[in-house]
């Protein structure tokens, strides 16, 4: 969902996970993984570590108390989380997000990185974690970059297409990493547009770019990081595409050009 709302050939791996939600039928199935571009390398991203932040949980709406309560995002406070968006058939964003995250994991580790989430199921019975905990994930490690993965819920008339958010320079939260992040947000734009995706048209300046100051999850973060709307969960085009295994693989192989590109 929008945030506005908070104020790489390789032997392919087949896998399965219970997600405990009832979702599109191929749910099961969104870990195979055949020939991520590995350039020519076994495992070019050996001794990296990335931390993949899902948006949301499935079972936020249940815990509005939680989700509600104000924890630190970085000189002040916002709630905890929130519900997140869905599309007009009802597919709920923590599952898009958790899928997506989860292919995306499984291309990493088979290019060698070691891959951290910042949440570790989908279910009706869990809520968080909050903003807070999801923008210091990473810092002690420390991992080399931290992509959070969501869908946006516009209603604008034909609003499509993906954008990428990343920090400004607010001393001292995030002057530290704000120059990465740019880099970051820059090689994921152009990683996304070559697997086809488009920019989304109805954000301001049309580049596929934003740049925010009011988000805790790039706030709180020691290390490079970007937040991605894939796309407009609320568009029919997008919607279709977000629903399918083969759409979210999309996703997934996109954002794994971009890990690549950024630790070069």
């Amino acid at each position: 969902m929008s945030l506005r709302r908070y104020a790489a050939p390789v032997a392919a791996l087949a896998a399965t996970v219970t997600l405990g939600v009832a979702g599109p039928a191929d749910a099961t199935r969104d870990f195979r993984v055949t020939n991520p571009d590995s350039g020519g390398h076994s495992q070019p991203l050996s001794g990296r570590v990335v931390v993949i932040d899902p948006g949301h949980q499935l079972g936020n709406h249940r815990f509005p108390r939680q989700i509600n309560r104000l924890v630190p995002a970085g000189g002040f406070k916002k709630p905890c989380n929130t519900t997140g968006t869905a599309t007009n058939a009802g597919y709920p964003e923590a599952t898009f997000t958790w899928q997506v995250s989860r292919v995306l994991k499984a291309r990493l580790e088979q290019l060698g990185a070691t891959v951290r989430l910042t949440r570790h199921s989908n279910r009706q019975d869990r809520w968080g974690p909050c903003v807070d905990v999801r923008g210091r994930d990473g810092n002690r490690l420390p991992a080399d970059l931290k992509i959070s993965i969501h869908g946006d819920g516009s209603y604008t008339p034909g609003a499509r297409g993906f954008h990428v958010i990343a920090p400004t320079d607010r001393r001292p939260w995030t002057h530290d990493i704000y120059r990465p992040s740019r880099r970051l947000a820059l090689d994921t734009r152009a990683a996304l547009r070559s697997v086809g995706l488009r920019v989304a048209n109805y954000i301001a300046g049309g580049d596929g770019l934003d740049f925010r100051s009011d988000l805790g999850t790039l706030n709180l973060s020691n290390i490079p990081t970007v937040m991605v709307e894939l796309g407009n969960m609320r568009n029919p085009s997008d919607a279709h595409r977000m629903t399918s295994r083969a759409g979210r693989a999309t996703y997934a192989r996109g954002l794994a050009v971009a890990v690549r590109r950024f630790l070069g």
